[in-house]
């Protein structure tokens, strides 16, 4: 059978087995008719919330957060209809914030990508940088002990909406909501400290869960003490079309968008399998090899202990480059040697966290990695096994483990949660 996996802008056709295969996917989920008006709608009808252009008054000032271009958030579509509804305000009383976390700033054609040339022309944006400590602003201890710094400019204005998009999320539960400050606007310190080995390692800390997850519950809390006026979500589907807009009070409208969310990607399987061939849900998602920890993740969730994870990710963007990703890895022989590492005492790397989810999959199963633009020598840097074919490792694979042994497919990588029927 020919399977379309989700694969940077286009998608990979891979040739698989007749027998022994299970393809699980989100449900799927029409588009809504109207994007712009069903936006429209949500802003002037939100959830515990009074409409948006009557919640900004005309002396206010506005922070509006969006996401980085590692997200397939519709910006273009959300921000021209939130800030035609708050036109009423001169525009130098608007800043847009690029939730970048501890990511690489966004170059002026990746902006203009993700905005649209007006936007970016007749609007300040700022791209925030978690290390500028001067620019934050700190609001004191969480209530686990953790610093909390957030950026200044977005500190300062007096209506701070937030705005993103809720997918699954490996060790947040689901996207969207607090993420958009923490660790979308928070300082370095207080990210590292949300990501510590020991917030990482909680069983809570995975897929679909928030309450009782330390670093959901941890970014809701931070978030929570910056008072954000407003948020503006979306569910998409697996064509990153707009499938749902959930708009209003922080707490009440990422709720309903959860749910909502929940309900098309939380996917049964009845057993556990010996190969899982996962993607990374293709372009912007699947950009670089350290984001595409999420894909292999998902695909941890279902298959066998030795078992053997095929991820396909096009990676233009390389390992990448930036960050501490690549050192950490280079700096261990094996998985093991990399949870000892962060593990250690007063162990505190940028990047930390994404190296101890990959070990944290790696114990369970083997890792090969599919990808255009990274040589094998690279993949083997990241302490992962090269893959030149996905039929030629599944190959190998089935002769390894037998012509019997049970394959499973995530097209849509990260945005199918799948678990095993009866474990959760």
């Amino acid at each position: 059978m020919k399977v379309k996996l989700a694969y940077g802008r286009d998608g990979l056709w891979v040739d698989l087995p007749d027998d022994n295969v299970t393809i699980v996917e989100p449900r799927r989920v029409p588009c809504v008719p109207e994007e712009r008006e069903d936006i429209r709608t949500a802003l002037r009808e939100p959830l515990g919330s009074p409409p948006l252009s009557e919640l900004v008054k005309a002396d206010d000032t506005v922070a509006v957060v969006f996401s980085d271009i590692t997200r397939p958030q519709p910006r273009r579509q959300m921000l021209s209809v939130l800030l035609e509804e708050i036109s009423h305000l001169p525009r130098e009383q608007i800043v847009l914030i690029n939730a970048l976390g501890t990511h690489r700033a966004n170059s002026e054609l990746e902006l203009e990508e993700m905005l649209g040339a007006s936007i970016l022309e007749d609007y300040r944006v700022v791209q925030h940088d978690a290390w500028d400590e001067e620019s934050m602003v700190d609001l004191g201890r969480t209530s686990f002990g953790h610093p909390a710094y957030v950026n200044g400019e977005y500190m300062r204005a007096s209506v701070k909406i937030l705005t993103g998009f809720i997918e699954p999320h490996l060790f947040a539960g689901f996207s969207g909501g607090p993420k958009a400050v923490l660790p979308g606007v928070a300082g370095y310190r207080t990210i590292l400290a949300n990501h510590g080995w020991r917030m990482i390692a909680d069983p809570r800390a995975t897929w679909g869960v928030t309450t009782g997850n330390p670093m959901w519950e941890e970014m809701r809390e931070v978030a929570l003490m910056t008072s954000p006026a407003f948020i503006l979500n979306v569910g998409l589907n697996g064509q990153k079309e707009i499938t749902s807009v959930f708009a209003g009070d922080m707490l009440q409208a990422h709720a309903a968008g959860i749910e909502f969310v929940r309900s098309a990607s939380v996917v049964p399987v009845a057993q556990p399998f010996d190969i899982v061939i996962t993607s990374n849900s293709g372009y912007p998602l699947d950009l670089n090899l350290y984001q595409s920890v999420k894909g292999m993740s998902a695909a941890a969730q279902i298959v066998k202990p030795g078992g053997s994870i095929v991820i396909a990710t096009e990676c233009c963007d390389g390992l990448p480059d930036h960050g501490e990703y690549v050192n950490l890895l280079r700096m261990a022989s094996s998985p093991e040697d990399v949870l000892a590492m962060v593990s250690s005492p007063d162990f505190s790397r940028h990047d930390q966290w994404e190296v101890q989810m990959q070990a944290q999959i790696q114990r369970k199963a083997n890792v090969y990695v599919k990808s255009s633009y990274l040589s094998p020598e690279q993949v083997r840097s990241a302490l992962l096994n090269p893959c030149e074919s996905i039929e030629e490792t599944l190959s190998d694979l089935l002769d390894e483990y037998g012509a019997d042994a049970t394959i499973c497919v995530l097209p849509q990588g990260p945005m199918t949660i799948p678990y095993v029927h009866g474990q959760t």
